[in-house]
């Protein structure tokens, strides 16, 4: 891990988790399962959500579509450590994954043996998703219109 990258506050954690792939989060996960008693809270789950939206004007309610959401929420507990509880919901379709996001949570939350590499998975999501938004500003930059240059001919529409 290296010197300058701070751990962010819990509410990102989930965001930056997200942005790598499953693989490393699962092997994580699937390790600290061994060193941890892990007691699922919430049964994993993943289905479909409606996204509300408030009609700014009459305040009224209505549903634009459904969304993928997966969730889980455990607590782990071992004899050394005490017990530590995780949580996780994703825009996604695999429980197996919101599963194992909310073990890191709880180990990374409780700062146990195993929260310095989840730390370092944060910053590697860290990584990725500002290599994301560079490649984004990349994209906006050469699709910028210069409209300044428009008005300044001479328009003979009076003829």
């Amino acid at each position: 891990m290296s010197e300058t990258f701070e751990i962010p506050p819990r509410g990102q954690w989930l965001r930056l988790w997200s942005a790598l792939p499953a693989a490393p989060i699962k092997a994580l996960a699937d390790e600290l399962t061994g060193r941890y008693q892990v007691k699922d809270m919430a049964l994993a789950q993943s289905g479909l959500g409606l996204m509300p939206v408030t009609d700014s004007a009459l305040g009224d309610t209505y549903f634009i579509g459904e969304i993928p959401l997966a969730s889980a929420h455990v607590r782990l507990a071992n004899a050394e450590s005490g017990q530590a509880e995780g949580a996780a919901t994703l825009v996604d379709d695999r429980a197996g994954l919101a599963r194992a996001l909310a073990i890191l949570d709880a180990v990374l939350a409780a700062g146990w043996s195993g929260a310095e590499a989840a730390s370092r998975l944060l910053e590697r999501g860290a990584a990725a998703l500002d290599e994301q938004a560079r490649q984004r500003r990349a994209l906006l930059s050469a699709t910028r219109v210069d409209f300044a240059l428009l008005g300044t001919a001479e328009e003979d529409d009076d003829e």
